[in-house]
């Protein structure tokens, strides 16, 4: 079998020995297991994001700040999860909040990819309830360096390198900002919003158009460019499709703007900085 690369369509499942996760979750505190329970992917398991993915929130550390590893070890384990399993996620959204789920293993090296289209993509029955896979041991792997960026990184990045903004238009220009501190953006990071990743039907669009896309943004490769969001979730989505552009892997800025904004930092409003690239 081919590596598992960071998109998947739901005609190759049938080919994949792959563990199915269910990421649903949703801004406004309506509840992700409760829609999965409704009717998920056959055997899919549910992965809670604040629960499995993510450390106590702090106005340090951000809204969903990055789990440490014996954490992630731990829950990776209690959902049957092993080191060696490949793993499928998706959510309805495009896979905005799944994308976190497939990142972290990704940058563990384990095979994890997102379902193209999600749950809208699946054209077969749903299953109801809870689907529950055995525990497993599942060892300690340290986060890698260089594959997360922390605030100082950020600065500098978006002083003279490139930092990307995932969060719509409106709330990057400071126009609207409904959970975090303050409104604005990184002073210098660019709006990349995850959104724009996607085309016809929810699904990603193809590799040479994201190409275009991301150098249009400046990106002729993701190495040294970090990616932020409102709490280091959506931007998930950015970088893996940079990695599905065939641009390379950049970094994550896990404590993104629910951080960023909760500091003295200075914020920025409106427009694209100019820039001579």
């Amino acid at each position: 079998m081919q590596p598992l690369g960071p998109i998947v369509d739901a005609g190759d499942l049938g080919r994949l020995d792959a563990v199915l996760c269910d990421v649903r979750w949703y801004l406004g505190g309506r509840s992700g297991r409760e829609a999965y329970e409704a009717g998920h992917l056959p055997g899919a398991v549910f992965v809670d994001l604040d629960r499995d993915l993510t450390a106590p929130p702090s106005t340090t550390q951000g809204r969903h700040p990055l789990p440490t590893a014996e954490a992630f070890a731990a829950a990776l384990g209690a959902l049957g999860i092993g080191p060696d399993d490949a793993v499928v996620a998706y959510d309805d959204s495009g896979g905005m909040s799944a994308g976190r789920l497939v990142w972290m293993l990704r940058v563990l090296g384990q095979p994890a990819a997102l379902l193209d289209g999600g749950i809208g993509a699946w054209d077969g029955p749903l299953e109801a309830g809870s689907a529950t896979r055995p525990p497993v041991e599942c060892p300690v792997r340290p986060w890698p360096d260089g594959a997360f960026a922390g605030i100082e990184e950020v600065a500098a990045a978006a002083a003279g390198g490139i930092v990307l903004d995932a969060r719509a238009p409106e709330r990057y220009r400071g126009e609207v900002e409904p959970v975090d501190p303050r409104a604005g953006h990184v002073p210098g990071a660019r709006n990349a919003p995850f959104a724009a990743n996607l085309g016809d039907g929810g699904r990603f669009r193809s590799p040479d158009d994201l190409r275009a896309h991301y150098e249009e943004l400046g990106v002729g490769e993701a190495l040294g460019v970090v990616a932020y969001c409102g709490s280091g979730v959506s931007a998930c989505h950015d970088l893996l499709a940079m990695e599905h552009a065939g641009l390379g892997r950049g970094r994550l800025y896990v404590g993104s703007w629910s951080q960023w904004s909760a500091t003295g930092r200075p914020a920025a409003t409106g427009g694209e900085p100019d820039r001579d690239d």
